[in-house]
């Protein structure tokens, strides 16, 4: 019996395919990626953007609640630690670039980092993101939105300051806690809370718009009054004049990480994890709405203002049964 013949690829996985190897690491593997458009529209009402730039895919930081983990799938990707230890760098093309931004009208908003970080590790050697900057430092009256939960940013304060002259921008640090411990754990890759505090103290300074984001909040791990009310009073500290948060969301992609990540550090938690996500990725009913009620009150304690870009609730549904 012949073997089955290997699947056609068609759309972003062909292009994976034809990709080829830029650098190999100890865990992690670069590679190129053939682009078709560098900006894209965005239609989802959970993320209330126009347009959305992601240099990258994939994000080496490995954070074990990732929802960007199922962008892999669409490359052929099915392992979800592929998400972290294969980044694809978008072939870069200015002049492409710069026809597509024509299609973003005056006053429209862009969004950096929507599914993967612009500034991981990646960005040291391949500038991607910077390179995006340069080309909108030329530009006037759009919404430039940033979020990241890396310090590379202060690497380009002079652009970020450049694109501001003539255009609104909002650069949003995430922070889940200032444990560096538990951070630790949660994001094994990323910079250490304070780097983050620290990159955003110099970008305010330099009199950039800066907000902390406490996201995702992990219900019965990082969701205690204590936790947020830190990182929002760290944050103002450091200069951020808005504060948000939204509870974790648990595609089939990343319950396949987190799950077992919860067995080995929070085993006590796995079996309430698991009631509360069973039937769907978003919870609905009292919790969310007790999370939102918390981080108003906060945000009123500490002095901080409401994220520019709204949090959004999820979409109507019955009220669920909860254990959290």
């Amino acid at each position: 019996m012949s073997a089955s013949a290997p699947p056609v690829l068609i759309g972003i996985a062909k292009l994976a395919s034809e990709g080829h190897t830029l650098t190999q690491k100890r865990r992690v593997e670069y590679r190129s990626l053939p682009t078709r458009r560098w900006i894209n529209r965005c239609d989802s009402r959970r993320v209330p953007f126009d347009w959305t730039v992601n240099p990258y895919r994939g994000c080496e930081y490995g954070c074990k609640y990732c929802y960007a983990r199922y962008t892999h799938e669409f490359m052929e990707r099915w392992d979800s630690t592929a998400f972290e230890r294969e980044i694809y760098a978008k072939d870069w093309d200015a002049n492409a670039f710069r026809r597509e931004l024509r299609g973003v009208h005056r006053g429209q908003s862009i969004a950096l980092g929507t599914a993967t970080d612009p500034y991981q590790p990646a960005e040291r050697k391949y500038e991607l993101t910077r390179r995006v900057l340069e080309v909108l430092a030329n530009t006037a009256g759009r919404r430039i939105y940033l979020t990241t939960k890396s310090d590379l940013p202060v690497r380009d304060i002079d652009l970020w300051r450049k694109v501001a002259e003539r255009n609104e921008v909002s650069i949003a640090i995430t922070i889940t806690t200032t444990d560096h411990v538990l951070a630790r754990l949660l994001e094994p890759y990323a910079p250490r809370p304070d780097l983050r505090l620290n990159a955003m103290r110099q970008l305010s300074d330099a009199g950039l718009k800066v907000g902390v984001i406490a996201a995702p909040v992990l219900p019965l791990i990082t969701d205690s009054a204590e936790n947020l009310e830190a990182v929002a009073t760290e944050a103002k500290r450091a200069g951020a004049k808005r504060f948000g948060a939204n509870v974790l969301f648990l595609k089939p992609s990343t319950q396949r990480v987190f799950f077992p990540f919860l067995e080995d550090q929070f085993s006590h938690l796995v079996a309430r994890y698991k009631a509360n996500y069973d039937r769907d990725a978003f919870l609905h009913g009292s919790y969310p709405e007790r999370i939102g009620r918390l981080v108003r009150e906060i945000r009123e304690r500490v002095g901080l203002f409401a994220r520019e870009v709204p949090d959004l609730p999820p979409p109507p549904e019955d009220d669920q049964l909860r254990l959290f």
